[in-house]
């Protein structure tokens, strides 16, 4: 069932797909693309059966970026001429929730796989920051767009990237607003792997997750909880923190099968208990 507009959210246990389903404007996010987000991955990350989620574009590409025309009535701050402190402060909390639109996705218990085709520029980049793990297809094209149209990107892509390629390469991408082809984003480790094309792009992304899934959800989750905690604390404080996460999970139903699978020299069938 799917009562979303842009996206489209399909169920396959343990994996879910969540398509970017606008293909006829190539998948340009709009108010709901921003909106929804936040619904469906609170619905994923409580569904006992959904392991693992993978993002994904409809059509020729992953997406083109925002839709500005159809952002502009939403967002009528942009266009007043009368700038004063009140306009300001009305459009601060606007930029919240399509903040938290992408946060969503970081937030989400489930590890995130981005399986990226065609086009993911401005807003699509956002999201796929967002994503734990992004894959492509030969076709890809990246461009953390905003300083070409005027904007500083301030949905997170900003903070994330730099995690995910470093500071030097972070920075020649928001300067020049250069689009990258899939084997240069390969290069600087925005992307894992390149795929063949987009079919080959999506059944290794299913590939992935199955794999991902195969582990025992208990601590692929607790990583998850950990890696996005230590971001900006120190050694320090992310031993405290993890030793916190270990004594909460430990013991499980996922251990003592590791452990009986192990004695008993077969694959384990973890349950996340």
């Amino acid at each position: 069932m799917n009562n979303h507009t842009f996206y489209l959210v399909e169920k396959q246990p343990p994996i879910a797909w969540v398509f970017l389903n606008r293909p006829e404007k190539k998948n340009a996010m709009g108010p709901a693309a921003w909106r929804e987000p936040v619904e469906i991955f609170a619905d994923l990350d409580n569904d006992p059966e959904i392991r693992v989620v993978i993002v994904a574009g409809k059509g020729t590409c992953f997406s083109a970026g925002i839709d500005l025309m159809e952002m502009v009535p939403h967002l009528p701050e942009l266009m007043d001429k009368n700038q004063t402190g009140a306009t300001k402060w009305k459009f601060l909390p606007k930029i919240k929730q399509l903040q938290d639109g992408i946060s969503a996705v970081e937030k989400c218990r489930k590890p995130v796989i981005a399986a990226i085709h065609g086009h993911c520029l401005g807003a699509g980049l956002d999201l796929a920051t967002a994503c734990d793990i992004r894959i492509c297809s030969e076709d890809a094209l990246f461009s953390l767009k905003e300083a070409a149209v005027g904007f500083v990107a301030d949905v997170g892509v900003l903070q994330r990237i730099p995690l995910i390629i470093g500071q030097g390469h972070a920075r020649e991408l928001a300067y020049t607003a250069r689009t990258i082809p899939a084997a240069r984003a390969r290069e600087i480790q925005l992307v894992n792997e390149i795929c063949r094309d987009p079919e080959t792009l999506m059944a290794r992304a299913d590939e992935l997750a199955l794999e991902i899934a195969g582990n025992s959800p208990l601590a692929v989750q607790a990583s998850k909880d950990v890696l996005n905690y230590c971001v900006g604390k120190s050694i320090d404080d992310g031993l405290k923190y993890v030793a916190s996460i270990s004594a909460n999970i430990i013991p499980s139903s996922d251990l003592m099968e590791a452990v009986t699978a192990f004695a008993e020299k077969r694959k384990p069938q973890f349950t996340g208990k």
